[in-house]
């Protein structure tokens, strides 16, 4: 493990106190386990992030070709 150092908020260092007394758990342990989830939710998945790509798509009016459902081999595959 690296070591770290992090201000904190004193409301949250007190929150991070009371989950960790309460889960009988060091507050490392309880701060290590938030990260690793916040960290996971904003990485997302492959489906959030097609999501994404197609609301930006929308939003800057994107176009793709008008037959690439039909094409799809083509457009992927075949050398411009």
């Amino acid at each position: 493990m690296i070591r770290t150092q992090v201000y904190l908020p004193k409301s949250l260092y007190q929150y991070i106190d009371l989950v960790a007394r309460r889960e009988k758990k060091y507050k490392a342990e309880v701060i290590r386990e938030v990260l690793e989830e916040g960290v996971k939710r904003k990485q997302g998945n492959a489906g959030t992030t097609l999501l994404k790509i197609a609301a930006m798509a929308k939003k800057y009016k994107w176009k793709g070709p008008k037959d690439l459902s039909k094409n799809i081999d083509k457009y992927l595959y075949e050398e411009a």
